[in-house]
């Protein structure tokens, strides 16, 4: 793939409002993931005084410039725990369209309450939580594709 047809494909996931596109072409393959819909998960690090690492002129700009949403600090409190796909999947937080979501932010949670479902090839996988404690946020928007150990709730241990 040539640099100018990876442009128009970011063009287009632009446009179409498209959350993510892979495309393949022979040996070739591209993915392209919107900032707006990219997980956010924060790491706290000490500050690094290492020069950064020479930007390729044909790549797509930093995300730096799209102003990311405000995340929780999750990595920060050792009362958060963090709740992780286990599998490769679509990430729906009610059993069926128009139904009630299987959690509620506040909502108390013990070991086994269903929290959501993954579709993963055809097949709905029910995530159950595995700790009491509190929904504090939901990290991910039904109908999002998701990824193994990507966050989907950040629950507070009670």
């Amino acid at each position: 793939m040539t640099v100018d047809e990876i442009r128009e494909l970011i063009a287009l996931a632009s446009e179409t409002g498209v959350a993510e596109l892979e495309v393949q072409r022979g040996e070739n393959r591209v993915r392209i993931r919107r900032a707006a819909f990219a997980p956010q998960e924060i790491v706290l690090a000490p500050p690094s005084y290492a020069t950064a690492a020479p930007v390729h002129p044909a790549a797509p700009a930093p995300a730096a410039e799209v102003p990311a949403p405000t995340a929780p600090a999750t990595a920060a409190d050792p009362n958060l725990t963090l709740v992780k796909s286990p599998i490769v999947g679509t990430f729906y937080e009610c059993p069926s369209p128009g139904a009630p979501p299987f959690v509620r932010l506040g909502e108390k949670v013990q070991p086994g309450k269903v929290l959501c479902i993954i579709e993963s090839m055809k097949l709905m996988n029910e995530i159950e939580c595995e700790i009491t404690g509190v929904v504090e946020s939901k990290l991910v928007i039904s109908g999002q594709p998701v990824e193994y150990g990507e966050a989907l709730f950040a629950i507070r241990t009670v």
